[in-house]
């Protein structure tokens, strides 16, 4: 008699949070990344937005917050919420505007506590959710694998206190996404697929209101790359209509994670 096979693992559900700044109408854009520890199992030492898993918290606080509609997509905003400022040290979507040394005290009661609900119990806040601005669904082909949602966030023009975690991250900078592309092509950072796909589709906008017109103008449909024979080699593509100006790259070049 032989083991039965162990059934397949679902994808593991992500949300990430894409923060533009921008100091006056005529400066471009910058965003926050976060470049990865190298012991990480996923996307080890690259650059990547800030984010990480849906975990059952969130989908708890969600039920709790939630009068109807999509709780896993109420879930995925709350875990890209929650991941930020465990990251990065950045309050975004709560219903009220806090000081750094608010968002720095906020962080301790998350990292102590380990749920986003502690630290708005403990304060009396709330959250405002819909500041998070729909972007893009990326899914790995891989068992197991993440199934990610981007969401656009803004911090507007004022300068803020922000601080690696240094546990999963070992840096934090802001850049133009065209900036952050030009690195990765110099070798200076590694940028892995859909980090890349997403930064050109970016750099074309010349503010937040911009980048969310282009999100709303396209369907967020979930993404998952293919691989694909061009003219003798192998490449990964994506699906076109979905906002992306580049639509793949051979697989030998790509960056997957």
């Amino acid at each position: 008699m032989t083991d039965a096979p162990a059934p397949a693992q679902p994808r593991i559900p992500a949300a990430t949070l894409v923060i533009f700044r921008q100091p006056n109408p005529a400066a471009v854009p910058e965003l926050l990344m976060v470049q990865r520890a190298a012991t990480m199992r996923f996307a080890a030492g690259a650059v990547v937005f800030p984010g990480g898993r849906i975990d059952a918290a969130d989908r708890g606080l969600a039920e709790r917050i939630g009068m109807s509609g999509d709780l896993e997509d109420l879930a995925a905003r709350i875990a890209a919420i929650r991941e930020t400022l465990e990251e990065t040290g950045l309050a975004l979507g709560l219903d009220r505007p806090i000081s750094a040394v608010q968002a720095a005290e906020a962080r301790r009661v998350l990292q102590a506590e380990g749920t986003l609900a502690a630290v708005l119990d403990r304060y009396g806040w709330g959250l405002h959710t819909a500041s998070l601005v729909p972007f893009a669904r990326w899914c790995q082909p891989d068992v197991g694998g993440f199934d990610t949602r981007f969401f656009l966030a803004s911090l507007g023009t004022g300068a803020v206190d922000i601080a690696v975690d240094a546990t999963e991250n070992s840096r934090l900078f802001w850049a133009s996404a065209a900036t952050v592309l030009a690195h990765a092509d110099a070798g200076a950072i590694r940028v892995i697929f859909p980090t890349r796909r997403n930064l050109e589709r970016l750099a074309r906008h010349a503010n937040f209101g911009d980048a969310c017109a282009d999100a709303n103008a396209h369907p967020v449909t979930s993404i998952t790359a293919q691989r694909e024979w061009r003219e003798g080699q192998e490449w990964l593509i994506i699906p076109d209509g979905l906002g992306y100006p580049v639509l793949g790259e051979p697989l030998a070049k790509a960056q997957r994670g």
